[in-house]
């Protein structure tokens, strides 16, 4: 089912998503870390197709985000750009590839873009790493920004809860997103924050706002392991699981193998 809900087939671009939010359309963006995911995620219909630094879980089987490498994410974000033809493809810089300082954000952002031919790049945090945020803008790349939730600052806050519930981290989160916006990002990511911050958040700025765990916002964003279920042990509140694949794809296996024991498999069709 090529295309699914899409009339527009044109590639997405940055331009596109700010207009999506000016005429009041919501933005669809998932995760895929993979040329096969990547294709089918794309031929759906999706927006924006994010190789999260996720992949450091998902894909690698780290408890964080922090050990996955440059050259693991450039091998992950070469994969999706291959099966991407229409969604906007955005590549996470991992951690400690852009906090150093801006001449090293702007030299390993070159290096992503150059060896994966992603379309955007996207950074976790806000007016601390904003002198390389606008290094990278002015080297022409488009950046998407991350605030709330910072899973690459897991070890400062020491925990995945809820973030700026208290309202001086919520003026601080205005503050950064409105920061993020007037320097160039063309859109920002909030992930785990009140309803009522996230509202307030889309209202102030012109760039879509895409939120996870962060109530109804200008787009949506899952990671595509944890929607389709094949994740088990991930089951946070603002999850919503559209399949369960984990029981499927065990099933199919299962099968697989009881008809290679009892020598069903292969049958006479299935020999040359």
């Amino acid at each position: 089912m090529a295309g699914y809900l899409v009339e527009d087939t044109r590639k997405i671009t940055t331009n596109r998503l700010i207009e999506m939010k000016k005429q009041g359309k919501k933005i669809a963006m998932l995760t895929s870390y993979d040329y096969t995911m990547a294709q089918i995620v794309d031929q759906a219909g999706i927006e924006i197709i994010l190789v999260g630094d996720s992949a450091s879980n998902v894909m690698a089987g780290n408890e964080t985000t922090l050990p996955i490498t440059i050259e693991q994410m450039i091998y992950h974000a070469r994969s999706v750009t291959r099966g991407a033809k229409r969604a906007l493809v955005v590549c996470d810089m991992p951690f400690g590839t852009y906090q150093v300082n801006p001449v090293e954000g702007v030299k390993n952002a070159i290096r992503i873009m150059q060896e994966t031919g992603a379309d955007a790049l996207k950074l976790e945090g806000g007016v601390e790493i904003l002198d390389t945020i606008k290094a990278i803008l002015n080297a022409g790349i488009p950046v998407m920004g991350h605030l709330g939730l910072t899973p690459q600052s897991i070890n400062k806050f020491g925990t995945y809860a809820v973030r700026a519930k208290e309202e001086a981290e919520a003026q601080k989160l205005l503050s950064d997103a409105k920061a993020l916006e007037e320097a160039g990002c063309f859109s920002l990511v909030v992930e785990k924050i009140p309803t009522a911050l996230t509202e307030k958040v889309c209202n102030s700025l012109h760039i879509p706002v895409i939120g996870i765990g962060g109530g109804p916002a200008d787009g949506q964003v899952l990671v595509v392991h944890d929607m389709l279920g094949m994740n088990k042990g991930f089951a946070p509140k603002f999850l919503r699981r559209y399949a369960d694949l984990h029981t499927i794809m065990t099933d199919a296996i299962g099968q697989y193998i009881m008809d290679v024991k009892e020598g069903d498999f292969p049958n006479e069709e299935e020999r040359y």
